[in-house]
C-alpha cells in the first residue's frame, strides 16, 4: 500500500508542475539575450553562460554612469504546456542582491512585464516559489493598475533584471525555472 502512495503522490507532482528551462543542456536551456542600460547610454555588462554543473550564471557589472543603472537576461518562450498553472518555482544561488524575475505576455523587446522581486541570500541555493498574483505589471520602474493578472497561457518571455541603484558586480545562478498548479 505505501509503494502504491508514493507513486501515487510521484505522478501528482510531476503532473502539477512543467519545466519551462533546466539548465543541463543547451536544448534545455532556451535561447537568452543580453539587454542591458546600454540601449539608452548606460555602461552597465553582463553576460549568462552555461555552467558544467547543470545550472547557468548571469553577472556582471551594473554602473550608474550615464543615466545607467540596470542589467538584463530574457529569453522567448515558444509555449507552455496549457494547463492552469498558479505560480512560478526557481531555484537560485545569489549574492545577495535583490533581482526582478520578469515575464511578458508578447515577444516584443519594448513594453510593460510582470514583475516579481527575489532577494537573494549569498552563496546560498534556495527555491523561491511566486505566485502569478503577486506578479505587478510594471513600466519602466512604474507599478501600472489596469493590466489584467498574469495567467500561465498568456506567458510569451522571461526574464531576469537587476536594477534599483545597486551598482557593482552581480552574480545569480539559476537552476531550473518551473511552473507549480
Amino acid at each position: 500500500m505505501k509503494t502504491t502512495i508514493l507513486i501515487f503522490m510521484a505522478l501528482l507532482t510531476f503532473n502539477d508542475q512543467y519545466t519551462v528551462y533546466d539548465f543541463e543542456s543547451e536544448n534545455k536551456s532556451g535561447q537568452w539575450r543580453v539587454i542591458n542600460d546600454g540601449v539608452m547610454g548606460g555602461l552597465s555588462e553582463s553576460s549568462i553562460q552555461l555552467n558544467s554543473d547543470g545550472s547557468a550564471t548571469f553577472k556582471g557589472f551594473v554602473s550608474l554612469e550615464n543615466n545607467g543603472g540596470f542589467a538584463s537576461v530574457r529569453s522567448n518562450i515558444d509555449s507552455i504546456k496549457q494547463g492552469d498553472f498558479k505560480g512560478v518555482s526557481i531555484r537560485l544561488k545569489g549574492d545577495g542582491s535583490m533581482y526582478s524575475l520578469r515575464f511578458r505576455t508578447n515577444k516584443n523587446f519594448d513594453g510593460y512585464a510582470y514583475q516579481a522581486k527575489i532577494k537573494t541570500e549569498k552563496d546560498k541555493w534556495k527555491e523561491y516559489n511566486i505566485s502569478f498574483n503577486d506578479f505587478k505589471p510594471t513600466f519602466r520602474g512604474y507599478t501600472l493598475d489596469d493590466k489584467p493578472v498574469l495567467k500561465s497561457d498568456d506567458i510569451a518571455q522571461i526574464g531576469l533584471l537587476i536594477s534599483d541603484r545597486q551598482s557593482g558586480y552581480f552574480e545569480l545562478s539559476i537552476d531550473w525555472i518551473k511552473l507549480y498548479k
